[in-house]
């Protein structure tokens, strides 16, 4: 039975250590930790230092420049028997007057400000460069030079 009260004494023993130790490093409300009272150096209870806040140079804030927007990237489509500008226009979201003006430097034909234009008149194995589900604003279009 004395050896049973013994361990017990110890452990509560034990356990009044931790809290005290775990009490001398609690932050004070200024925010520095203080040692407990009784402990060398420790500072009185009723003396607060003020906290010097951060040390070291001041952080800058750093530019970076913006990424660029990709330009959109042309689809390439090959023309078979039987495609129309109207057809291929449908299949991939766009308008035919958009591959029209997309192609017009390759097929003079497809240039909707050329005299010779024939939307229609398109060939088999023609390489047509198109933005699916774009169209061209004919607003924004610069006459291409004449030559």
């Amino acid at each position: 039975m004395l050896v049973r009260a013994d361990r017990e004494v110890r452990a509560a023993a034990i356990l009044v250590v931790v809290l005290v130790m775990s009490a001398a490093c609690v932050p004070d409300p200024v925010g520095r930790a203080t040692r407990a009272p009784g402990t060398p150096n420790a500072p009185s209870p009723t003396t607060r230092t003020a906290d010097p806040g951060p040390t070291g140079p001041t952080p800058v804030p750093t530019f970076r420049r913006p990424t660029p927007t990709p330009l959109p990237t042309f689809f390439v489509h090959v023309v078979t028997a039987g495609d129309s500008l109207t057809s291929i226009g449908r299949r991939y979201g766009t308008s035919p007057f958009s591959l029209s003006v997309w192609n017009r430097e390759v097929y003079p034909s497809l240039d909707p400000e050329s005299a010779d234009y024939a939307p229609d008149r398109i060939e088999a194995g023609w390489l047509l460069r198109l933005i699916p589900g774009k169209e061209v604003d004919p607003e924004d279009l610069i006459a291409s030079p004449s030559p």
